[in-house]
């Protein structure tokens, strides 16, 4: 490791924490592993014909929950103990997926109609699925969630004996199994609803990139064009996360991809192991908020707020910005800081010749918006996307995903054509969601009882008393809230929970509900570099060599100046030009020298903020110039006028400072 170099046990490491993630999934061969693969193949074509034709939505959801749930009783074993095997319980726990999905449809109307007073037979089928989905929860994300999710359904019981204001009338298993399991509002409700529809579709198009070697493209893109300088090993791993990133949406997963290539020129210039892993996990977070995909959680904010997707892409094109500002300026920092030195990365062609060679890869990625600009829904975007990638894959015989040679493989065409990049990407897309499908069916239940009891309202109502009706301190105990529900939970289940509880406080002082949904979902991602669930930063650190829990601090020192950014849409209505007002209709109308403004100054107050956490602008600053600096990035994040002026004038002094002490 002295030289840089990234040993397999590193890697090894890192791949586990992706599995923490992802679940630690089964690996099977022979002619059970050909079955698990067909059957995931068959969930992607499925979701893939839903998309072009017309599925009815009464069909779509519990279909896909079957499908989620049996592959994920395939894929995942019950403990490590059984791992690459599938025994007797799994076939057991899958075909009962099917069975209760099954009875469901075939129910018709009579069973939608009958959610008030169900019949025996309803209950049992009811609580067979409810305890399907914890077990599937369990295997594919660990222990937490299913507790937590067991706590709320309590909740739902509990309700007479509970205290005030937390007191309900309780409900019963047959009023809460036919609320859950036999309407559109619990397990099937909007979380699945996107789940079926959107996050399925966008990991198979992810896969389709993946597969036809648009990941590796993207990082050699970055090494070649940032290469040579002493920021360059950080400037590269900035531009390869958003490239690599953005059609991904997973944090860990970038982390690793591009910490398995880029930390050794991270080490080869200066960076220490620490800070190394903490720059690569920033550089994964920014997978989660950068188009065109972001995280799960950002189309679960379109179906909430009953939004188009392009609406979602549109608010988040500016926070991107910054958030990539604020690491450039932080690398920038570094090089000069550490005293960094050049170096040259091998192997890599040129800018032109790797764009020459694979320009089709850029298409695929800005596809999905070209789509949507067009008049096409989301869902339409990203299966004509998925298609457009298909077909591109062909312009270049390395990347082509299904080989041209398929007719004189020695292994014979079949074997040739399951072992295709095609068959990858479809098996990819399907078993890389589950973790994510498991937990929107989970949070399902959560957001049921929550409605049903009416949760969010009481929970709203305790945030402002406790605020004394502050937007200032309503928005800082909703951030930790949201941090720390992000603490036990993955982004996307962390959104769904707080959305449901704590966004009514905010859209009760006055914040539109666009905004207040969007401060929560950028907190929910911090909860991708805090202990105990800092995934990023734990992948890096395996791979770096370094101290999870210090290279967990670097990545918060990365990435904190870009997260007091929310502040600003929710504190004042002039912030809310950062996310574009919104919507493209609203856009129409907006104020572009408002909206240019307090870009300017959250930019300013992000190159203050970095300097401050940094302890370094032109040069190193002293104890009273730091604090300075805190103090006026703190002040330029919060839209107000007064508060703009003294944050500038503030950051002309420590200028003017170092300026005349340099000189």
């Amino acid at each position: 490791m002295a030289d840089g170099a990234v040993s397999d046990e590193a890697l090894k490491k890192a791949e586990s924490f992706i599995e923490e993630e992802e679940g630690a999934a089964n690996h099977l061969a022979g002619a059970l592993g050909l079955f698990v693969t067909l059957a995931a193949v068959l969930m992607s074509v499925f979701h893939l014909y839903a998309a072009y034709s017309i599925v009815p939505t009464q069909t779509l959801r519990p279909v896909h929950v079957a499908m989620v749930l049996f592959v994920s009783f395939l894929c995942f074993p019950i403990s490590r103990r059984f791992r690459n095997r599938v025994m007797w319980w799994d076939w057991l726990m899958a075909a009962l997926s099917v069975a209760v999905v099954v009875y469901m449809l075939m129910g018709g109307d009579d069973f939608t109609d009958r959610n008030t007073s169900p019949e025996r037979l309803d209950i049992v089928f009811g609580v067979a699925l409810i305890l399907l989905i914890m077990e599937a929860m369990r295997r594919s994300n660990g222990w937490v969630m299913p507790i937590i999710t067991s706590l709320f359904i309590l909740y739902a019981f509990a309700g007479p004996w509970l205290p005030a204001p937390w007191t309900h009338k309780g409900y019963e298993v047959g009023r809460l199994v036919g609320h859950m399991y036999m309407t559109l509002e619990g397990i099937f409700g909007a979380a699945i609803d996107v789940s079926s529809s959107l996050i399925i579709l966008f990991t198979i198009f992810g896969a389709f990139l993946q597969y036809s070697h648009a990941g590796k493209f993207f990082i050699d893109f970055s090494f070649s064009a940032m290469g040579g300088k002493p920021t360059g090993a950080g400037r590269t791993v900035v531009l390869a996360s958003f490239l690599l990133g953005g059609p991904s949406g997973s944090g860990v997963a970038t982390t690793v991809t591009l910490g398995s290539v880029a930390y050794p020129m991270l080490a080869k210039v200066g960076y220490e192991k620490n800070a190394a892993g903490g720059l690569l996990a920033a550089g994964g977070l920014g997978a989660i908020i950068s188009p065109p995909v972001l995280g799960a959680a950002a189309f679960l904010i379109a179906e909430f707020l009953k939004i188009s997707y392009l609406d979602v892409l549109l608010m988040a094109v500016i926070p991107t910005i910054l958030f990539y500002l604020a690491l450039f300026l932080m690398v920038e920092i570094d090089a000069r800081k550490y005293g960094m030195r050049d170096v040259t990365f091998e192997k890599v062609a040129g800018v032109w010749a790797l764009t020459r060679e694979y320009w089709f890869h850029f298409v695929s990625l800005v596809s999905i918006i070209v789509f949507m600009l067009l008049g096409f829904s989301p869902v339409l975007s990203v299966f004509w996307a998925t298609v457009l990638s298909f077909l591109t894959s062909f312009l270049h015989r390395d990347c082509a995903l299904v080989p041209r040679n398929l007719f004189r493989d020695p292994r014979g065409p079949f074997k040739a054509f399951m072992s295709s990049g095609l068959m990858r990407a479809m098996e990819g897309g399907s078993v890389g969601m589950l973790n994510v499908g498991t937990t929107c069916a989970g949070a399902g239940l959560i957001v049921g009882v929550v409605t049903l009891t009416g949760l969010g309202l009481k929970f709203s109502s305790i945030i402002l008393e406790y605020a004394g009706g502050s937007l200032m301190l309503t928005a800082i105990y909703t951030a930790l809230i949201v941090w720390i529900v992000g603490l036990a939970v993955p982004v996307t289940a962390s959104y769904i929970i707080c959305a449901v509880i704590a966004a009514p406080a905010l859209i009760k002082l006055g914040v539109p509900d666009y905004a207040a949904h969007m401060f929560i979902f950028y907190y929910a991602v911090l909860s991708e570099v805090s202990p105990p669930t800092a995934l990023s930063p734990f992948a890096a650190a395996a791979i770096t060599g370094g101290d999870p829990y210090k290279t967990t601090l670097q990545s918060w020192k990365y990435t904190m100046p870009a997260f007091l950014v929310p502040f600003v849409f929710v504190l004042d209505p002039a912030g809310q030009g950062l996310l574009l007002m919104g919507s493209v209709k609203a856009l129409a109308g907006a104020d572009w020298g408002s909206i240019a403004i307090v870009s300017l100054t959250a930019a300013a107050g992000i190159v203050a903020l970095a300097g401050g956490f940094q302890g370094w602008l032109i040069e190193r600053t002293s104890r009273l110039e730091r604090v300075m600096l805190l103090a006026a990035g703190l002040l330029l994040v919060y839209p107000k006028a007064w508060a703009d002026v003294s944050g500038l004038a503030l950051m002309a002094v420590v200028i003017t400072l170092q300026w005349r002490r340099r000189t």
